[in-house]
């Protein structure tokens, strides 16, 4: 489901128009993106949890010349589905 389709789904279950229905997703989008900004862990009951992984600095190697490159420090986000997902899934 891309992020258009989810708008249409939601202006259709919830009965608002296209324009409004864009609004809630981008807003519960950003809202999401500026909490795991700041270091916030959020929590949707019955859905999943967003939170921040933090990796330090390494060495790896370039796989097509065999050279050690220095890999910076970096915060990647993670999702972790709700035992509620994983059932439904897995019926």
């Amino acid at each position: 489901m891309t992020k258009s389709e989810l708008i249409e789904a939601l202006s259709d279950k919830a009965g608002l128009n296209k324009i409004a229905a864009a609004v809630v997703v981008n807003t519960v989008f950003e809202a999401i993106a500026d909490a795991l900004h700041q270091g916030d862990k959020v929590e949707v009951r019955n859905f999943g949890n967003f939170r921040v992984k933090s990796y330090d600095a390494y060495t790896g190697r370039n796989p097509r010349t065999g050279s050690s490159v220095k890999v910076p420090p970096k915060r990647m986000p993670a999702f972790k589905a709700s035992k509620a997902i994983y059932e439904l899934l897995n019926k």
